[in-house]
């Protein structure tokens, strides 16, 4: 079984000094007229959880282990591997005690996310990271761990397309868009859309030559078999069959996005 599964880990000791993506290849950098952006080193802190859906790890880490100047760890309440919900092996380097201050934030999703919506640990984590962040950076349903954290009041934001409809139980403004940008909270909808929302934290952070340049590295240019990537253009069976599927956890996310409100106290008007 250990033969067929695979452990992702961002770096073999400590965090990853970022710049390149590999071997054989250079730094990713921007323009001269850009090195305002590039003065100071960008600490990335992303968030590695058990049944997390890796998607939404390993696409922003794609982009945002190419900032210039910057570097990148996983970060969960110990150092042992976790898998994602569909199995993959995922290597924490550090333990959320041992972080020091993040510039940049990223919280996943998946559903995973159901079990830190009421963990103290890791949405106090969140919030003192996220008072002195440059940037925080939610993907998926990462969207919901953040609003428990009392990050989305007053905010626009997105997620899932299945989780849009609980954003408001957080105080926030749902957009049911690919990704949102609100001050220094960027969101992004569902799993693949973590590459876009990364690529705009990338312009934010390190300015859009630089970005533009990531984009270019990873060829970057999606043109998908299908035209269905969101429910207004999938065809309406394919729809009804999904939610289906995922209404279990879709009532257990309703349940726990209530309770949040309360704790909150998020007036909301079902």
């Amino acid at each position: 079984m250990q033969t067929r599964r695979h452990f992702i880990r961002a770096a073999l000791t400590g965090a990853v000094a970022v710049g390149g993506c590999g071997p054989g290849h250079e730094p990713v950098a921007g323009t001269p007229n850009e090195e305002r952006n590039m003065a100071d080193h960008l600490n990335v802190g992303m968030l590695v959880f058990p049944r997390m859906d890796q998607v939404d790890l390993t696409g922003p880490f794609a982009v945002l282990s190419r900032l210039p100047n910057a570097s990148v760890q996983l970060l969960w309440k110990d150092t042992k591997p976790v898998r994602d919900y569909r199995g993959l092996g995922l290597v924490p380097d550090a333990r959320l005690t041992e972080a020091g201050p993040v510039d940049l934030l990223v919280v996943p999703g998946g559903p995973g996310q159901e079990d830190l919506m009421e963990d103290e640990v890791v949405l106090s984590f969140i919030t003192k990271q996220a008072a002195r962040a440059k940037c925080v950076f939610s993907v998926c349903t990462g969207a919901l761990v953040c609003g428990a954290a009392g990050l989305l009041k007053g905010r626009s934001a997105t997620t899932h397309w299945r989780s849009v409809h609980l954003l408001k139980y957080f105080g926030a403004v749902a957009k049911d868009q690919r990704v949102v940008v609100d001050g220094t909270f960027v969101s992004a909808a569902g799993l693949t859309a973590g590459i876009d929302g990364a690529l705009r934290v990338a312009e934010l952070l390190r300015g859009a030559e630089a970005a533009k340049a990531i984009q270019l590295d990873l060829q970057y240019a999606p043109e998908p078999p299908f035209d269905c990537g969101h429910p207004d253009k999938a065809p309406a069976e394919i729809v009804a069959k999904l939610k289906a599927t995922t209404e279990k956890l879709t009532a257990q996310r309703l349940a726990t996005a209530k309770r949040a409100a309360a704790r909150l106290k998020v007036p909301v008007e079902d």
